[in-house]
């Protein structure tokens, strides 16, 4: 049997590797937030492309270049484009398709709606009260089950190792790719949140088992059992899932194109601090208390 537990500190640098620049665009470059947070237009237009082959983003990029408020333009369909912008009027909005109109076909208004940035300002502060509703909810549930708030602690922390490298990502994303949050991320993270929860419970609640039916056994010991005995498991469950993922980010709609990469960055990290960060963590935590143990002066 493989001692996995013996190498936890380099499994400790190597999610560091990670988590230390995440940090760092999270602290200095933050999030490039999308209308949904800032507030603004959105227009979805179908278009019949009749003085052009073909209609494409870049073509419709440069239209909107020509004095329209218009930020991003993605394609959510066959002919069918979503324009986000700011202060685009209605005024504006028909001159707009005018000129598309003018150069490449004719358009067809889906829905033009305007949100206001007080909608973003809630949405923000309901994120947010919602991670730490749901961190508290599942440090009570998991130190409530195995009855012993290491569990719990260890658990949440390790979910905010998931929930750094994802957000620490999506800081990198929107600063060298200008890719933008949005409300579909926020439902990324909190679902990220509960996968990296239940796979931690699933490896806790060997260890638990493992420490009924062997109890001479060290705690150390006792993890590494439970730790080889979940890998197999946590890989091909989690390997199904990346595949999946993997596959609607190569070949799906660009409207949810970065959805689906939070979800797979959240994924393989939530599968590796499940047995590499949220186990050994737990070992830290006896080995400390152990030490204070031994360090205290007899009465």
């Amino acid at each position: 049997m493989i001692n996995f537990m013996k190498y936890k500190t380099l499994y400790f640098i190597f999610s560091l590797l990670f988590i230390i620049p995440g940090l760092y665009f999270l602290i200095f470059h933050g999030f490039k937030p999308s209308i949904d947070f800032t507030g603004g237009s959105l227009l979805e237009l179908s278009i019949n492309p009749t003085h052009v082959s073909e209609v494409t983003v870049p073509l419709l990029q440069d239209i909107a270049r020509q004095g329209f408020p218009i930020n991003t333009v993605q394609q959510t369909g066959a002919n069918t484009f979503l324009f986000q912008g700011q202060d685009l009027t209605q005024d504006l909005n028909q001159k707009f398709q005018q000129k598309i109109n003018e150069f490449v076909g004719e358009p067809t208004e889906i829905s033009f709606q305007q949100l206001g940035p007080t909608l973003g300002q809630e949405l923000i502060t309901k994120t947010i009260f919602g991670v730490i509703l749901a961190a508290g909810f599942i440090l009570f549930y998991v130190t409530s089950a195995f009855k012993d708030k290491k569990y719990g602690i260890c658990a949440i922390l390790a979910m905010l190792h998931d929930t750094i490298i994802l957000l620490g990502t999506f800081s990198f994303l929107g600063v060298k790719m200008g890719v933008e949050v949005d409300s579909l991320f926020v439902t990324a993270v909190l679902i990220i949140l509960s996968f990296s929860v239940h796979d931690t419970i699933v490896v806790y609640d060997r260890i638990r088992e493992s420490l009924k039916l062997n109890p001479n056994l060290d705690f150390t010991s006792v993890v590494n059992k439970a730790v080889t005995e979940t890998l197999s498991r946590s890989i091909n469950n989690s390997m199904t899932i990346i595949f999946m993922l993997l596959s609607l980010f190569l070949l799906g709609g660009e409207t949810i194109k970065w959805f689906v990469l939070a979800l797979l960055v959240g994924t393989i990290a939530g599968t590796y601090s499940s047995t590499f960060t949220a186990a050994p963590l737990l070992v830290v935590w006896e080995q400390i208390k152990k030490k204070n143990r031994l360090s205290r002066p007899l009465a």
